[in-house]
């Protein structure tokens, strides 16, 4: 039951129907066992890669495909609602490739994006550390100048693609400046000192690798530093107002998921000789949970066009995240309830759908960092 889409050319609608088709062929046969097993899908990665879709925010000149920004959301929300996990991957893909794109020299993204983008270099985004999630500026992780070379030693955690990822964007001290003192690093998945602890045994997203990269005494080329000394905490905070909007099309997507499964299995259940739907007291559930997959896409569309436009988006952005994560979490409960016993047996996806989401109300900053954030525009 795909959701109705305004797109804004006839290329981004045959943009989406690509993605349904490929989500339909090559994701929906493979998610279950997947998550099953916690089988990292990286050839789908490459699959989405040639088919352009792992780039498309970004301009065609540095490999990307051009698109806006609220087509790429629904793109990602077409993924997620058939496999999190790698709507989740994509997400943090993009914004692993944010610094070397806003930030990055000609030369640079020359040399590194169009693989990023075409789906041959697959990214992690290196930012929290054990101690300093909520508050990056606090983070210990070291980078310390030698000559043409840095040497980073420290830990990065909740790390997305940890052990799997080809190039990791990394945040790490260069002073004692406080958050003044952060740079950005583009560093390889094969250098040396650089490895990846046990991966976290997760409540969900079991298909997607999560671990705390360990870097000691990982040597870094002049080269590989995104932007200059320092600024890497801005780079940081701009990356997280995008990334944050693909979490919450990541999170509509799932409850989108949720929403037709609930509402196929009310259509076939029948209960006191009718079909479970027609009975009131269901049905307005569902009916709830169609408003909160409508009103959290047109929260992160709409914050998807201000960016587009070039104008201020950060207080959207986080009202999006907030708004998708808070709703997808109680869709996909009711998910469970509409399915009664059925729902909380591994028989059908929605108990995956509840777990899943309820990551997403935590990661890209906390859901309480939203309202603070939000809180904080709002003083100004």
């Amino acid at each position: 039951m795909p959701a109705d889409r305004l797109m804004p050319t006839p290329e981004s609608a045959d943009l989406v129907e690509l993605t349904r088709s490929i989500v339909d062929k090559e994701l929906r046969p493979r998610v279950d066992e997947a998550e099953r097993s916690h089988t990292f899908p990286r050839d789908v990665f490459r699959t989405l890669g040639r088919a352009g879709l792992l780039g498309l925010p970004y301009p065609e000149e540095v490999g990307g495909a051009g698109q806006p920004y609220e087509v790429y959301l629904q793109v990602v929300e077409e993924i997620a609602t058939a496999w999190a996990a790698v709507g989740v991957g994509t997400s943090v893909h993009a914004l692993s490739s944010f610094p070397l794109f806003t930030a990055g020299t000609p030369e640079q993204q020359e040399r590194w994006l169009p693989d990023m983008l075409g789906g041959d270099q697959l990214g992690a985004y290196c930012l929290s550390e054990a101690h300093a999630g909520s508050d990056p500026a606090a983070m210990r992780t070291r980078a310390v100048r030698d000559g043409d070379e840095y040497v980073l030693n420290g830990a990065k955690a909740w790390t997305t693609h940890g052990g799997e990822a080809d190039f990791y964007t990394v945040m790490a001290r260069t002073s004692d400046d406080g958050g003044r003192g952060i740079s950005c690093f583009l560093v390889p998945a094969d250098a040396e000192g650089l490895s990846a602890d046990v991966p976290e045994d997760k409540m969900g997203l079991m298909s997607s690798t999560t671990a705390t990269m360990l870097l000691d005494d990982v040597r870094v080329p002049l080269e590989r530093r995104v932007g200059e000394e320092g600024q890497g905490l801005s780079i940081a905070l701009a990356g997280l107002d995008a990334g944050r909007l693909g979490i919450a099309a990541v999170a509509t997507g799932v409850a989108q998921g949720a929403l037709d499964l609930a509402v196929r299995y009310a259509k076939e259940r029948e209960a006191f000789g009718k079909a479970i739907i027609d009975h009131q007291g269901l049905a307005f559930v569902l009916a709830d949970m169609a408003a909160a997959v409508e009103s959290a896409r047109a929260t992160y569309l709409h914050a998807a066009r201000l960016k587009d436009a070039g104008r201020p988006y950060g207080r959207q952005a986080s009202v999006a995240k907030l708004v998708a994560t808070d709703n997808a979490m109680k869709v996909t409960t009711d998910a469970v309830q509409v399915l009664g016993g059925a729902g909380y047996t591994k028989d059908f996806p929605a108990e995956r759908y509840m777990r899943e989401t309820k990551v997403m109300q935590i990661f890209e900053g906390t859901n309480q960092i939203q309202r603070l954030v939000i809180s904080r525009h709002l003083a100004r």
